[in-house]
């Protein structure tokens, strides 16, 4: 029986690079603890000398495996990609340094006590580098309504005409690292084809020029179409106010695990247009218009600046998303997911 409240050191150098879904997650997280779980859990952060009884990697730097190689404490990580999804598409990294980089990944997640993902279709592939599944836990990422929610008419007139737009234009917001594989390239050819609605990215090279398709979006990102802004990298506390003059939020990315943009978005109510990824299936429950192509897209975001009868429809189903991932739905599971962690780990320094 846990006499004290238990301690969690949360180890993270995510707020170091701006504009990352990581650090926003980690934000979150840490935030939620603290709020609905004060009476279970006293939280430090990156305090390598404070005793924890639970230390929680949420990135991956090579200073963690320090910490990462005590005994006596529940060590668990969050897996917030798989070494494929670095390599291809995220990160231009030597082919040479590949399989270190892959083999340093997998191997510290093997050093954890537990694996943390946030979208349970990871779960294979972790097994298949051979995690074994019972370590494998699926918490979703959670956005704070507090945070992310309807400003009102003004703001969304004050915020387009920030960056030029029209306050009766249909807008198509975008978020998230300038990077290969969140389909900017598409989201430029989308734009161009829908000359009557304005496009607005937010995001930038969060990683320099080691970010994966770095010259190619860089040119693109000098040289836009006419009807596409790039705003650059967004303060988080600034996105619910570009969240606020979208109308429709659009993620044509190749590879995700669950993107906090769409969480901080449906919160607003904002419809989803996404890339048909399988990973989203088991997340977000059909509740968004998906496509596979640029004419697909074309044809769902025309629909539904043509349609207010489907536009409303999509309002409804970014809702039921929001509804699904509440503060008491995911702080319930953070708190059933720590203690059991301390009372397994007990368990097993008794025997």
């Amino acid at each position: 029986m846990i006499q004290n409240k238990l301690r969690i050191t949360m180890y993270s150098s995510a707020d170091k690079v701006d504009g990352q879904g990581v650090g926003s997650a980690y934000r979150e997280q840490v935030d939620l603890l603290r709020q609905e779980a004060s009476d279970l859990f006293t939280i430090s952060i990156n305090d390598w000398f404070k005793k924890a009884d639970i230390k929680h990697f949420h990135t991956i730097d090579p200073a963690f495996m320090i910490p990462m190689l005590d005994k006596k404490t529940v060590k668990v990580a969050y897996c917030h990609f798989l070494p494929d999804t670095v390599i291809d598409g995220s990160l231009n990294i030597p082919s040479g340094l590949q399989p270190i980089t892959s083999h340093y990944i997998i191997n510290f997640y093997k050093l954890a006590d537990r694996l943390v993902v946030v979208n349970p279709s990871f779960i294979p592939d972790l097994v298949r580098y051979g995690i074994p599944e019972e370590k494998i836990y699926y918490i979703p990422n959670y956005v704070s309504k507090d945070t992310f929610h309807p400003l009102g008419l003004e703001a969304r007139k004050a915020e387009r005409k920030k960056y030029g737009i029209a306050e009766d234009a249909f807008v198509v917001v975008g978020a998230g690292q300038m990077q290969t594989r969140k389909g900017v390239l598409d989201f430029c050819e989308v734009a161009k084809r829908c000359p009557d609605m304005e496009f607005v990215w937010a995001g930038g090279f969060s990683f320099g020029i080691i970010t994966d398709g770095y010259e190619e979006l860089k040119k693109v990102m000098e040289n836009p179409p006419a009807n596409v802004h790039f705003i650059g990298i967004v303060e988080r506390n600034e996105m619910v106010n570009v969240y606020n003059m979208a109308d429709v939020l659009f993620v044509p990315s190749y590879n995700e695990l669950f993107p906090m943009t769409i969480l901080e978005a449906v919160n607003l109510h904002i419809p989803l247009v996404l890339r048909d990824l399988d990973l989203y299936q088991d997340i977000l429950f059909g509740h968004y218009l998906a496509a596979s192509d640029n004419d697909a897209f074309v044809e769902k975001l025309e629909a539904l600046k043509a349609d207010r009868a489907l536009y409303a429809q999509y309002e409804q189903e970014s809702a039921l998303i929001s509804n699904y991932y509440s503060k008491e739905h995911v702080a319930k599971m953070w708190k059933e997911f720590y203690l059991d962690a301390y009372a397994q780990k007990q368990k097993e320094l008794r025997t």
